[in-house]
């Protein structure tokens, strides 16, 4: 049976506008006043989150929707799944983006806070959204939940300070807290490490001391000058002088020590723990913990990183005041494990053996 309609109307009858909260800052969909916070822009700028995050976002938002009836099965004793065509939201739920930037965004969002907001713009004569668009969670605020741990649907919901309608926002929880809230302490550890390993790799000269060796003894300020000069010279020249009285004495320690090599490598293990996904996924050697094709390593993905937000998406889109009850909505998952999801049926996929990680 075809998933999609292509000729005959939307089951739901015909899409009516929604009207946004008044005020330019209070209207979903004024760009201008979106916004990203600080702290996203921190744990996003770390390597291991932005790319365990970006493998979880793009893997659900590239996942075809599709939707179904339950029906008893008396000879095996279990409900079948009858699927059914979908409507037209399901091809792209906001018609000014893409279904992968759409879905993708609110991945992200429940994995960084836990929760996320998409905002019905328009809906069927029948009641139900006929389209939809994202909230960044920056831009909302709940006084009734002031987080970073939710409990439930939240009954007051404001957009950049101005309320808006309740029964327009559909609010997705996740089954697991926000990873600013969870992994806020391994966050800091490796943005530290990795501030520490900048400064390193900012200086073209080997770490180390001037040590006064004889004459008058230098005060402090004098210390600090000459080191400052010292360090400007050998910056900007390969060749620095000293007199018979002052001497260089340069660290002995090597580059992997002063770049924190160890540190930042169990910094980036702590978070792939808390992205949720297996390390070597994000490019961590973990001993005897490794997949043996691409095919098991889509699995891995799927089951230990986004089926926590696969089934978040997947049982509010199912939710009553979305379609109608009986109906259910899911992301095929079963097409990208196979891969087909985004390059088509009958295009062999050539599988890359991997071998076991050394112990």
């Amino acid at each position: 049976m075809g998933l999609f309609r292509t000729k005959s109307a939307p089951a739901f009858g015909a899409s009516q506008a929604v009207k946004a909260a008044a005020g330019g800052a209070g209207r979903p969909g004024a760009l201008y006043q979106y916004s990203v916070g600080a702290g996203v822009q921190r744990a996003l700028s770390i390597p291991t989150v932005s790319r365990a995050l970006g493998l979880i976002t793009s893997t659900i938002g590239g996942l075809d929707l599709r939707q179904y009836t339950l029906q008893w099965d008396p000879e095996t004793e279990d409900y079948e799944k009858i699927y059914i065509p979908g409507e037209s939201w399901f091809t792209r739920p906001d018609p000014n983006v893409t279904r992968n930037f759409f879905i993708s965004n609110l991945v992200k969002d429940l994995a960084l806070w836990g929760r996320a907001f998409a905002y019905v713009t328009s809906r069927y004569s029948t009641g139900f959204p006929a389209s939809f668009t994202w909230l960044p969670h920056e831009n909302v605020t709940t006084p009734d939940q002031a987080g970073p741990e939710w409990f439930g649907i939240s009954q007051e919901v404001l957009f950049n300070g101005v309320p808006i309608d309740v029964d327009n926002v559909i609010q997705f929880l996740s089954p697991i807290d926000g990873m600013l809230w969870t992994g806020a302490r391994a966050i800091d550890t490796a943005y530290r490490l990795d501030e520490a390993a900048k400064r390193f790799a900012s200086t073209e000269i080997a770490a180390g001391y001037l040590q006064q060796k004889d004459g008058e003894p230098m005060a402090g300020d004098e210390l600090a000058d000459l080191a400052a000069a010292w360090a400007e010279a050998r910056q900007t020249r390969a060749v620095g002088a000293l007199n018979q009285h002052v001497e260089w004495v340069e660290f002995k320690s090597n580059p992997s020590t002063l770049q924190l090599m160890e540190g930042r490598e169990h910094a980036a293990l702590e978070l792939a723990r808390v992205c949720q996904v297996p390390p070597w996924l994000v490019g961590l050697a973990v001993g005897g913990m490794t997949y043996t094709n691409a095919q098991e390593a889509r699995q891995d993905l799927i089951i230990y990183g986004a089926m926590p937000y696969i089934s978040a998406i997947q049982e509010t889109f199912s939710m009553d005041n979305v379609i109608p009850r009986g109906r259910h909505i899911e992301l095929d998952v079963d097409r990208y494990i196979a891969g087909r999801s985004m390059l088509g049926e009958g295009i062999a996929v050539e599988e890359p053996v991997r071998q076991e990680a050394d112990t």
